[in-house]
């Protein structure tokens, strides 16, 4: 079954942001749009590159009204430490929520059950906390922030404009579809 168009599910965690620890639930990530970023593990290899890849682009996602959350199988300590000793996870000013029980993992379906760990998932979602992409990786693929603000751009288009579309490789300002009858065959 997809999550695709479904709601997110309640969640409860402890979190770091900003040098400080705090609470977060699934009610924090409605009323706008939000990006959840699951992650294998802190102090690994993969994961800083991505993090901070987000981290270097946060900004143009804070422009366009979305907040960020990492997510690993973690403790908000142990999302501290890495704050504090590396430089890649140095730049991180979004949200790392914390899932030692993995539960928020379980509820997105990226869990690997054998390890403990998190796929390399992927989640928008809108205002209204339904999931609107989803795009989980094999844990050795990294992701790229750039590819991930140009969907989160292509979802508040389609949101904001019905009966619109969005093709392959669209860019903001590039022409959008309207499916229709007269369309058919002919694209």
């Amino acid at each position: 079954m997809s999550l695709i168009n479904t709601q997110i599910k309640p969640f409860k965690a402890q979190a770091y942001k900003d040098g400080q620890f705090i609470e977060v639930t699934d009610a924090n990530l409605k009323g706008k749009w939000s990006v959840v970023v699951f992650y294998p593990a802190d102090f690994t290899f993969v994961c800083p590159t991505e993090l901070e890849d987000l981290a270097n682009h946060y900004a143009d996602f804070q422009k366009l009204g979305v907040e960020i959350y990492s997510v690993s199988t973690d403790t908000h300590f142990s999302h501290k430490a890495w704050h504090d000793t590396s430089e890649a996870i140095g730049k991180v000013k979004y949200t790392m929520l914390a899932d030692p029980t993995g539960a928020i993992t379980r509820n997105f379906d990226v869990m690997i059950e054998e390890e403990g760990l998190a796929l390399r998932g992927t989640f928008v979602i809108n205002p209204e906390g339904q999931i609107k992409l989803c795009e989980i990786h094999d844990n050795g693929i990294g992701r790229d922030a750039t590819e991930l603000l140009r969907k989160v751009k292509a979802a508040q288009y389609v949101a904001a404009h019905p009966g619109e579309v969005c093709p392959a490789k669209w860019q903001e300002g590039d022409k959008t579809l309207k499916p229709s009858l007269s369309l058919v065959g002919k694209i």
